[in-house]
């Protein structure tokens, strides 16, 4: 398995959980695409674990764009993302070495990795390797945007409780890009959760 997928616009991501930096490289990106850096913060905050449901593991998530743009547009090169990894206690993962934990990617990183695999928080496995791929979605969803192209997603079932359906399209998606919980409905979100 590789780690970059895509064709005509690829991603590929890098780092592992307690390294020093997770990031992410963005390539086939058009030049003079405007970049939003509040998009960019605002998806990596909405990404952030929150409340009793998440991770206590909380980061900043404060990214640096190291190469492929330029006076804030797209040059057409490669754009890497860089994100600092700041909240670490890699003592925590000392017994995974010996013992897999049972619904994470520890055993299968151990086997494909042949035993040198970074352990210490699931590694290159691990949820915190979301962060950059929520960085090179903004650049896109904000590239998309500007051309009248929304993409939305939402929970639409959880055991026995159900979302609303997408009705107003573009409404629903833009209340989606604010919204806490990913859901169309109030109720269902408190449910949920």
């Amino acid at each position: 398995m590789k780690n970059t997928f895509g064709s005509s616009i690829s991603v590929t991501l890098f780092g592992e959980s307690h390294g020093n930096y997770i990031g992410c490289v963005l390539d086939g990106v058009a030049s003079g695409i405007r970049i939003d850096e509040e998009n960019i913060k605002r998806r990596l905050a909405q990404r952030r674990p929150q409340g009793k449901i998440s991770t206590s593991r909380v980061e900043p998530d404060e990214y640096i764009i190291a190469s492929g743009v330029f006076n804030g547009f797209t040059t057409g090169t490669p754009i890497s993302v860089l994100i600092k990894n700041e909240n670490t206690r890699s003592c925590d993962y000392s017994e995974l070495i010996a013992k897999p934990r049972p619904s994470h990617a520890d055993y299968v990183a151990g086997v494909k990795y042949g035993g040198f695999q970074d352990y210490r928080g699931g590694g290159h496995f691990s949820g915190r390797i979301t962060a950059p791929l929520v960085a090179a979605g903004a650049i896109l969803e904000s590239a998309l945007k500007e051309k009248g192209i929304y993409i939305g997603t939402h929970i639409k079932s959880l055991m026995d409780i159900d979302d609303a359906c997408f009705g107003n399209y573009k409404d629903d998606i833009e209340h989606l890009y604010e919204a806490q919980f990913p859901t169309l409905s109030n109720k269902a979100a408190t449910l949920m959760e």
